[in-house]
């Protein structure tokens, strides 16, 4: 009975992540040597987490064999995601609607009555998502698209670091696709 509920306890962190790979079924990949980055269109909210994305695609490009250079390369890696807050509840439809910042504070000392904070609902979780386009410079064309969700324990920062760069690296696995035109 202990087992099955770690079991039970630990399935929401342990299937908290989901990838979704497509990509242009005519495409050569194997032309590409060459990317770079497109410029973010916002400025960076969590620039350790960005750096730690950002350096373990460049990672695991180059073990692909592509090089990064800062103009005009093959491909131009654009990138989108962000960071969602809210409560793990067991349940089927969401009740209450997620809020799209960080966690409030509240002051314990100054508080009285209940607690109807979400923190009292469930424990505090944080979705990544992350989304990477490679597009074909002389086409303009996106030839490869790829999305991960990672669920995160935002208490567990480092932790949060480690997951991030999982999430990274089990994306990238699908790029390039195996079946691509030759």
């Amino acid at each position: 009975m202990l087992l099955w509920l770690i079991v039970i306890a630990a399935a929401p962190f342990t299937y908290a992540q989901k990838v979704k790979v497509g990509y242009d079924k005519g495409t050569d990949f194997s032309k590409y040597k060459t990317y770079t980055w497109a410029k973010p269109e916002t400025p960076v909210t969590r620039p350790l987490l960005y750096q730690t994305v950002v350096g373990t695609i460049d990672q695991e490009l180059q073990a692909k064999g592509l090089e990064r250079t800062e103009k005009d390369g093959d491909l131009t890696l654009i990138s989108a995601g962000g960071m969602e807050y809210g409560s793990d509840l067991p349940t089927g439809s969401p009740i209450l609607p997620v809020y799209g910042g960080p966690p409030p504070d509240m002051n314990a000392t100054m508080w009285t009555g209940a607690n109807t904070s979400s923190a009292a609902l469930g424990p505090i979780v944080a979705k990544g998502t992350l989304i990477l386009e490679f597009v074909d410079r002389s086409y303009n064309k996106v030839v490869w698209s790829g999305v991960v969700t990672r669920t995160f324990d935002p208490e567990q920062k480092d932790k949060g670091l480690v997951l991030a760069q999982n999430a990274v690296a089990k994306l990238l696995k699908g790029f390039p696709p195996r079946h691509s035109s030759k």
